[in-house]
């Protein structure tokens, strides 16, 4: 399927804004200049026990004009995209970078890039903004119907997003690019109560959201490597039992175990132990603000014991259908992988340009974005993935391997320290495993380590089979806050003798 940007974007003035912002920038004396015109559309409805409880669709687009003069940098932004707006923005750019020199202590240079020419539009069939909304509330409503016929289900919740992405780069060393990104998630939660207590549990669908159209909400898509198909009606059929017997089972004794994690589990512990702590902004303290900075500093490179040497963690953004898959960065970098973790040394940290130049890089490896035009780039989360083990089993076949253990699947709340080190995580389902064999529920599992800790204990990794590429849409980073969506692939795993603390307890989660 050819696919391409939308023709309403093409028709906007992207060259005419891009000369008359990038001329005036020159003529002022920027030794750097981008321009960037983004155009972003969320759609987002909710429901509840299949009616509509509330729909938005927001509408965000601008333009902004980013500058280095005398090492410093510039940025300004408006909502108006014109060539007149362009070269005042460029005017106000300069103008700050040249107030903010005195007090600038570190000079900004840039790592180069070759220039490119071109457009680049994420792997969908259907455009989930050409889908009726009546069309989408249905498919949703149906299938919460569905789901409390299906069992002693109280309540069901459900969240549909959809959000598409359109922006183009120019900067002065001649790289024009246009690019489209559509992404897509849903996520159900059933709700189960006891009427004889009062108590009661909730389970949440586990599909994670993806660069993809609405053929994934509907089911009508195929699997690429770790972007699966996701089996909406199977998982709903399974959830009423499961909730049954989450009701009554026990609460977890606390102890250690040997933990076997599901995909949909580890990518958030992959998410906020490795792909936060391995941004170089937040590691050299540059990040601070917002969630702390990170034990994995630069001069730990190729020398930090990271995890087990089965641990190989990549930064990439190629991978089919991944969030933070693009062409081409928010500084015109194409899109490229390459190793953070390899056989459990850290070896590598995320980049962009002005970073990549500091510490002696030839390029950046594309790691920066901006979530709209009003914001300026800032260095973000690639898709960060645990690869698998080429030949390795299947889920059944590693907990077959497991004495005593439990076996974490879902992912529900989790905390971590401002280094990126001390961390506690929790899920949506526990089954102990006793002899190889899972033997029941528990609930109230808090699994705590620490981040060398929990990945010096990986003994065992799943085949290509158990890979799945989670994700989230909303990484916060930055300030002012900005949120980036970006995907972790993950094949299950096992951990052994990891502390495992009862929830419900003082102490727990």
């Amino acid at each position: 399927m050819t696919r391409a940007v939308d023709a309403d974007f093409l028709a906007l003035p992207l060259d005419a804004c891009a000369d008359s912002g990038l001329g005036r920038a020159a003529e002022l004396g920027a030794s750097h200049a981008d321009v960037r015109i983004v155009s972003l559309s969320t759609s987002f409805q909710q429901l509840r026990n299949a009616a509509l409880e509330g729909s938005t669709l927001d509408e965000d687009s601008g333009l902004s004009v980013r500058v280095v003069v005398d090492g410093c940098w510039g940025f300004a932004a408006a909502d108006v995209v014109s060539p007149e707006a362009a070269r005042e923005l460029a005017e106000r750019a300069v103008l700050l970078a040249r107030a903010s020199a005195p007090l600038t202590t570190h000079r900004v240079e840039l790592a180069g890039e070759p220039t490119y020419v071109g457009s680049w539009v994420s792997e969908y069939d259907v455009d989930p903004f050409s889908v009726p909304e009546s069309d989408r509330v249905a498919l949703v409503a149906d299938r919460q119907r569905r789901l409390r016929e299906g069992g002693d289900i109280a309540t069901v919740m459900s969240s549909l997003v959809a959000v598409k992405e359109r922006t183009f780069y120019a900067d002065l060393a001649g790289t024009r690019v246009t690019q489209q990104r559509v992404r897509v998630e849903l996520e159900t939660t059933a709700v189960a109560v006891d009427s004889s207590t009062g108590a009661f549990e909730t389970i949440t669908t586990q599909g994670p959201p993806a660069a993809r159209g609405w053929e994934y909400i509907t089911g009508d898509c195929a699997d690429v490597g770790g972007a699966r198909r996701w089996d909406w009606d199977g998982e709903a059929a399974r959830i009423p039992e499961l909730l049954a017997e989450k009701l009554r089972a026990p609460s977890v004794e606390p102890g250690r175990y040997d933990l076997v994690i599901d995909p949909a589990n580890l990518y958030l512990t992959i998410h906020e132990s490795v792909g936060h702590a391995t941004e170089l902004d937040r590691a050299l303290g540059y990040e601070a603000n917002y969630a702390g900075t990170s034990f994995a500093t630069p001069d730990l490179l190729g020398t930090l014991v990271y995890g087990s040497p089965l641990m190989h963690v990549t930064g990439d953004r190629v991978a089919a259908h991944g969030l933070s898959t693009v062409g081409w960065d928010d500084e015109g970098v194409a899109a490229q992988s390459w190793d953070l973790v390899r056989d459990g040394i850290l070896v590598g940290h995320q980049l962009d340009r002005s970073m990549a130049a500091e510490f002696g890089h030839a390029r950046s490896n594309g790691c920066a974005y901006a979530d709209m035009a009003r914001h300026t780039a800032i260095q973000r989360m690639p898709n960060v993935s645990l690869q698998p083990d080429p030949d390795g089993p299947d889920l059944d076949a590693l907990v077959s391997g497991v004495e005593d253990g439990i076996l974490v699947q879902g992912n529900k709340s989790w905390s971590i320290d401002m280094q990126r080190f001390n961390f506690q995580f929790t899920g949506q389902t526990f089954h102990r495993i006793k002899g190889g064999r899972l033997v029941g529920q528990v609930k109230d599992v808090a699994y705590q380590s620490t981040t060398t800790d929990f990945w010096g204990s990986m003994i065992a990794l799943g085949g290509p089979q158990t890979y799945l590429l989670g994700g989230a849409l909303n990484c916060g980073k930055g300030q002012p806050a900005q949120v980036a969506p970006v995907s972790h692939g993950t094949p299950a795993a096992v951990f052994e003798q990891v502390n495992v603390l009862n929830a419900s307890q003082e102490g727990g989660a």
